[in-house]
C-alpha cells in the first residue's frame, strides 16, 4: 500500500504537537486536510492507496497558533511551514515528520 504520512513533534517541549492544521498539495491541488491529534499524528495517512502519483508534493503546516499557545513567552517566528518533497516511487511509503521549535524546524524522510 502506497502512503504519505506525517507527524509533528515539539522538540522544545519534548512532546507531540497536537492541534496543528496540515494540508497536502500536488501541483497546487489540495489532496488532504487534517489536524494533528494528541499524539502529534494524523488519524489516518494523508494518502493511502495502491499507487501514488509521481510528482512534487507540498505539505503545509500552519504552526503560528500552536506556537503562540504552547510557547507564550516567545513570539512565533513561523506562521506556516511548507515542505516540498518528491514522490518518485508510485508504490512507496513517504513519511515526512516535522520537528518543531519556536525558532527552528527540521524534517527528514522517515519510515
Amino acid at each position: 500500500m502506497a502512503q504519505i504520512s506525517t507527524h509533528v513533534l515539539d522538540v522544545a517541549k519534548g512532546a507531540p504537537a497536537a492541534g496543528i492544521p496540515i494540508d497536502l498539495f500536488l501541483d497546487g491541488e489540495r489532496l488532504a486536510s487534517t489536524i494533528t491529534n494528541l499524539d502529534g499524528r494524523t488519524d489516518e495517512p494523508l494518502v493511502s492507496t495502491e499507487s501514488i502519483a509521481i510528482g512534487e508534493y507540498d505539505l503545509v503546516f500552519r504552526v503560528a497558533n500552536y506556537l503562540r499557545s504552547h510557547h507564550p513567552d516567545k513570539q512565533p517566528f513561523y506562521d506556516r511551514i511548507e515542505i516540498r518533497f518528491a514522490v518518485n516511487e508510485a508504490d512507496g511509503h513517504y513519511h515526512v515528520p516535522l520537528l518543531l521549535a519556536p525558532h527552528a524546524y527540521s524534517t527528514y524522510r522517515g519510515s
